[in-house]
């Protein structure tokens, strides 16, 4: 787990080290164990290390094989590894290096850009070619790990983090008004390759971009899954489900154990949590670290689930961490938690992940954590409904978005309007594809490849690496993904959702877990504002900095300061902790114009 950036003219000029090496101390704390960088001429690389696997310098980076003449900055871990090198090994290839960056690249002259279709795990690279002078990028099925692009005819910035690209001082940091709209819409997800920013832009998951000597580049989406049944699929009864999920997690679990430092989980005391743990010690993992955290209570809403942690950790015998958070504490972390953020994220547990994380460091490199399941096998409150909705789109939009167009446009100020109301016509796109015909198998598809990825999974990478902390998330392990998408949406929806997993969860773990409220990071200050938070969002949106951008309309802003509490999104979020997140995010990073 690192960090890693480019620079790549297509103007006769050289890359500038300065710019790489501004870029790569932005990305320091993903990689706080070394760096280095590779300047050739047009390209150069850049990259900060985490060391996890092949703790040696032999495995250091960007990692130069003259030999093939190929040139790697990877980010993530390639959990099959072994077998691949042992693959490569029978076709002739030799090794200098223990790890897994060394068998990307030898992989990648094996089978070219195919070579990704056979990597198990999380990863974001650039390759450069000596001799035709063609740079790859790449990005994982789920896009677990970053990969933000600026490109122009003149040349392209590649990095993990959006701030990073910002640090070479020549990228456009206007406000992209598609993206706006999405920001505002759909949750706070602004779906790929967007940014908020009009001259940044992310790869999407599951691509390789092939970037020739000129600028000139194609993008192969490598996978998806198929979602609906195959074929024997209809012979499959609810416990025939059970256990294949069952052995197929068993696997992704196993996979994620591949580290030469210990590997600890992130309990919540959820069900997805906890039978990360459960499965854990079934396979024999002794020892196992295990961290929690809680919040102060606000407006009657409990703010952490220890009880339930509690019984798990107890149960399991495991070492077993919990971190509470007074209300002060939190304020005072706030801004390490937006400056944290590739990209503005309005979730509340941003912080909650950024203070556990903060933790964990302090005892291990390496966590499991349970992010996916629910977007995996339905288990948000909007799944239920879509089931034989005669308007999929409606029904999900309803659920899901957070304003409507005709709203958002007396709520944003008219200079800052999309054309039309995009994020809609963006769902209808998505649901409109091939394949998924049952309306739930729509939502979790759209949510799969798109929510999932600029949300949860985001949020984990940005406030788990701010720490140096490598997150890892077996409920995204692809061949899981796979056959979940073949599971009936019945079978998924049952027992209030997630029934084909909460099945699987009680041939494992205490019930108690299972049978009870659906939970999350609790953090209530943040959705309850009052006292200090508010005086605090009230400052940042009435600043000179905001009122000079204009974003919102000021009776807009006066009627959510009035009464914060009254206005709550469908998916039960603070509107106005969404429109100060990104005014604190913007003045944060000094961009947004």
């Amino acid at each position: 787990m690192c960090g890693i950036c480019a620079e790549i003219r297509f103007d006769g000029r050289s890359a500038s080290a300065e710019r790489i090496s501004a870029m790569a101390a932005c990305l320091e704390r993903r990689g706080p164990d070394g760096g280095g960088q590779v300047v050739r001429g047009r390209v150069g690389l850049g990259h900060r290390r985490l060391k996890i696997i092949d703790l040696s310098e032999k495995a250091e980076q960007p990692m130069v094989d003259p030999e093939l003449g190929l040139t790697i900055a990877f980010n993530g871990c390639i959990y099959n590894y072994p077998e691949l090198r042992r693959e490569l090994e029978a076709k002739g290839y030799r090794f200098f290096s223990t790890g897994d960056t060394e068998v990307i690249l030898k992989a990648y002259h094996a089978f070219g850009p195919d070579c990704v279709k056979k990597l198990h795990g999380m990863f974001a690279f650039v390759i450069h070619e000596r001799d035709s002078g063609r740079v790859i990028l790449a990005r994982d099925r789920f896009g677990i790990k970053p990969l933000y692009l600026s490109q122009t005819p003149e040349r392209l910035y590649v990095a993990s983090s959006l701030p990073a690209i910002l640090r070479t001082r020549d990228v456009d940091t206007s406000i992209d008004r598609v993206a706006l709209h999405h920001y505002m819409s759909f949750h706070a997800v602004v779906p790929a390759p967007l940014t908020i920013l009009s001259g940044v832009r992310k790869l999407p998951p599951a691509t390789v971009r092939i970037v020739e000597r000129d600028g000139a580049f194609k993008d192969e989406v490598y996978w998806s899954a198929p979602f609906g049944p195959q074929a024997g699929d209809e012979a499959l009864r609810s416990d025939d489900w059970r256990d294949l999920l069952l052995e197929s997690l068993k696997t992704a679990v196993k996979r994620r154990m591949v580290a030469d430092v210990p590997v600890g989980v992130l309990l919540s005391g959820g069900v997805d949590s906890s039978l990360i743990v459960g499965l854990l010690a079934e396979a024999g993992q002794a020892g196992l670290t295990t961290f929690s955290i809680g919040f102060e209570e606000a407006n009657g809403e409990k703010g952490d689930e220890f009880v339930y942690s509690d019984l798990i950790a107890n149960h399991y015998g495991t070492q077993h961490h919990k971190i509470f958070v007074p209300s002060s504490e939190l304020m005072a972390h706030l801004p390490g938690t937006i400056a944290a953020m590739s990209e503005p994220m309005v979730s509340y547990d941003n912080v909650g992940f950024y203070l556990l994380s903060r933790e964990v460091s302090r005892h291990i490199k390496v966590v499991q954590s349970g992010q996916g399941a629910d977007e995996i096998f339905g288990g948000y409150h909007w799944y239920p409904p879509m089931a034989g909705a005669a308007d999929p789109v409606g029904t999900y939009a309803g659920a899901f978005i957070d304003r409507s167009d005709a709203v958002l446009r007396r709520q944003l100020s008219p200079a800052w309007l999309a054309d039309g109301d995009v994020s809609r016509a963006f769902v209808e796109r998505h649901f409109a594809l091939p394949g998924a015909e049952d309306p739930v198998d729509k939502a979790l598809r759209i949510d799969a490849n798109v929510m999932l990825v600029d949300d949860p999974v985001k949020r984990v990478d940005n406030m788990t690496m701010a720490w140096g902390l490598e997150a890892r998330v077996p409920f995204l392990d692809h061949e899981l993904v796979e056959l979940a998408a073949r599971i009936p949406a019945a079978e998924k929806l049952k027992q209030e959702g997630k029934g084909v997993l909460k099945e699987v969860a009680r041939l494992v773990v205490p019930h108690a877990v299972i049978d009870r409220p659906k939970g999350y990071f609790p953090v209530p200050q943040l959705k309850y504002i009052s006292g200090p938070y508010l005086d605090m969002v009230r400052d940042h949106l009435t600043s000179e900095p905001a009122r000079s951008r204009g974003l919102f309309q000021t009776s807009y802003l006066e009627t959510l300061f009035a009464d914060p509490t009254a206005h709550i999104t469908p998916l039960r979020g603070s509107e106005l902790w969404q429109v100060a997140l990104l005014e604190m995010w913007l003045q944060q990073h000094g961009v947004g114009g």
